[in-house]
């Protein structure tokens, strides 16, 4: 039987967790609500330094790194950190809006209002009378009705370009300069191929990107070093419309051979120096033995992974 002690100590534990129980419970919308009341505190005159010295611009980089550490983390398999980042992603769209906010633009609901409405607009297949038959169909209804709203905006479709002429609307507006390079040529292609201007198959592309290769190597014999970068820049882009047409990220892709060379660069070093000898003082030809005895370490390693990963499907 319980003390009288034992019974009060019980009493006061049990409203923390009914507290705790409830705080758990609340709907993404108030958890939001509550995020972005920290976020106004954090910007309040009596808040936090740091926060309050932030503009646009200077969260810029953030914003871009909170993007790529989402995508990072979604690589990696791991829930707990794939929210997280999601989250600190979030809280970027939440922090410029209160600055917004405070310069009297516009605030986070319009944000929200904003998306809503356009999701509504652009699946009138779900939302309306039109149909789609497949994703094909619903991607060239999404362009057709993005082109209408800039024509009806006037403001988005007659943006002047660098040398400060008017443009006329183009299907390609809308896709950002600020992008990556391979991401913005990425889009660009994608946009074209929805009104069908796009080879009929990988041939196409394969052929583009040997005929872009003779054209490099010309313009590497004449020694221009201009037409070189042009040259170099038709490769890349034709290497960048092969993973769209292949329904591959380019970024993604060179961001995974990025980390494929910096493993087989620091296995290397790693035989390297358990041979007793210092990588930057190998000659070229045992460099390349090194190379090629990472790449097999590293094919040995993975194909145990691959067979279990068989084996647990």
């Amino acid at each position: 039987m319980p003390t009288r002690k034992k019974h009060a100590k019980q009493a006061r534990k049990a409203p923390r967790k009914s507290k705790e129980a409830k705080s758990k419970q609340l709907t993404p919308g108030q958890w939001f609500e509550k995020l972005v009341a920290v976020q106004a505190r954090l910007r309040a005159p009596n808040g936090c330094p740091w926060d309050r010295e932030q503009t646009h611009l200077s969260l810029r980089t953030y914003l871009i790194e909170e993007a790529y550490e989402v995508v990072e983390a979604l690589d990696g398999g791991n829930d707990a950190k794939f929210a997280e980042e999601m989250g600190d992603l979030l809280l970027q769209i939440v922090f410029h809006s209160q600055i917004a906010r405070e310069e009297g633009r516009f605030t986070v609901a319009e944000v929200i209002r904003e998306i809503h409405d356009k999701m509504i607009r652009r699946h009138p297949h779900v939302f309306g009378e039109t149909h789609a038959k497949d994703s094909a169909e619903v991607l060239r209804n999404w362009e057709q009705i993005k082109a209408e709203e800039r024509r009806g905006s006037g403001s988005k479709g007659g943006a002047k370009p660098s040398d400060g002429l008017p443009k006329e609307a183009s299907l390609l507006d809308g896709v950002s300069r600020a992008l990556p390079a391979t991401l913005e040529g990425f889009q660009l292609t994608r946009k074209a191929s929805r009104i069908g201007f796009d080879w009929e198959n990988t041939g196409g592309v394969f052929e583009k990107m040997r005929e872009e290769t003779e054209e490099l190597k010309k313009a590497l014999e004449e020694a221009d070093h201009l037409k070189t970068e042009e040259e170099l820049g038709d490769l890349l882009f034709a290497a960048v419309n092969l993973s769209r047409f292949l329904k591959v990220d380019p970024e993604i892709a060179l961001k995974k051979a990025n980390a494929k060379f910096t493993r087989r660069f620091r296995a290397m070093e790693r035989l390297a120096r358990e041979s007793g000898r210092e990588f930057t003082d190998l000659p070229r030809e045992e460099m390349e033995t090194f190379w090629d005895a990472a790449k097999k370490s590293e094919a040995n390693t993975r194909l145990p992974q691959m067979i279990g990963a068989q084996r647990k499907g």
